[in-house]
């Protein structure tokens, strides 16, 4: 029917510190992973240890193609994060966002497109490899979710670590967007 719903995602949630940082949460995921709770397993050691010496400077695989982020239980998004889970969702439009510390105030950004960097599969998902090559099998062809969603309104964002201002900024945005869509 051209409507795209969304459903939890029973796996680890990856952030990076940069996020982490600007919705001012890198702080207490520290915290509360000295403390001795832990992270998902699939984490690079290197997120680890650099949560471990309180660096917060964007973490690359050894290539620099790639940012390695926290990886979080679906559970630790409410208990750690403070986010409220939903069980369904439709996608009214889709945001590109990007963090940059320096910015004081958020800034929408051009109207964008949806790109293959946009999607993953199990080619380019490395944290579950399909170590019996059952993917292919398995998951439909994404073209038709790819097509109702570029017919969304797509915009980028450039975040600064204003936690309130990024809330703020994002809730006007979405706004417009839904009401754009």
């Amino acid at each position: 029917d051209g409507t795209v719903r969304l459903l939890p995602w029973p796996a680890a949630a990856a952030l990076g510190f940069g996020l982490l940082d600007g919705l001012g949460l890198y702080d207490s995921v520290r915290d509360l992973f000295l403390s001795g709770e832990q992270l998902h397993p699939t984490q690079h050691h290197q997120v680890t240890h650099a949560l471990t010496v309180g660096d917060r400077a964007p973490q690359w695989n050894s290539a620099k193609s790639k940012e390695l982020k926290c990886q979080f239980f679906p559970d630790q998004l409410a208990s750690w994060l403070g986010c409220t889970l939903t069980t369904y969702a439709t996608a009214a439009a889709v945001l590109h966002p990007r963090i940059s510390p320096a910015l004081t105030t958020p800034e929408a950004g051009e109207v964008a497109e949806l790109g293959e960097s946009d999607f993953f599969s199990a080619a380019t998902e490395d944290r579950y490899p399909d170590l019996f090559h059952l993917a292919h099998d398995t998951h439909p062809d994404p073209g038709p979710v790819r097509e109702h969603l570029a017919a969304l309104p797509c915009q980028s964002v450039v975040l600064g670590h204003d936690a309130a201002a990024n809330a703020d900024a994002l809730t006007r945005l979405a706004d417009t967007l839904v009401t754009a869509g």
